[in-house]
């Protein structure tokens, strides 16, 4: 059985936690909206329903923020429409697709769906 050399035992590290970190980017938001933490925004970004957050909810819900911004200005482009077009497009459809129990933000209410 072959060792790996200790000095490719940080990059071994490193490229571990990354593909980790992406798996638990997804659980991590599923686990989020399911205890009540997160939940969707009609403008088709996420919000925090909790007040006083743990920094770990704050740095997931901008991130995931950021990832959507990209993706609905990339269909903006495409579709000839504003950015204000498809985020309202994107709530509708994030509204439609929250799970029973999890969260939406509605009229400046949180309500579970």
């Amino acid at each position: 059985m072959k060792f790996i050399p200790k000095s490719l035992f940080p990059l071994l590290l490193i490229i571990l936690a990354t593909f980790s970190s992406l798996s638990l980017l997804a659980a991590d938001l599923d686990s989020a909206k399911a205890e009540g933490l997160i939940g969707e925004l009609p403008n088709g970004y996420l919000g925090i329903v909790v007040e006083n957050p743990a920094n770990d909810i704050i740095t997931l819900v901008k991130d995931v923020n950021e990832k959507r911004k990209a993706k609905y200005l990339e269909i903006a482009k495409k579709t000839d429409s504003t950015l204000a077009e498809v985020e309202l497009i994107a709530g509708k459809a994030a509204f439609k697709k929250t799970q029973k129990g999890h969260y939406i933000l509605v009229d400046g209410n949180w309500i579970k769906k």
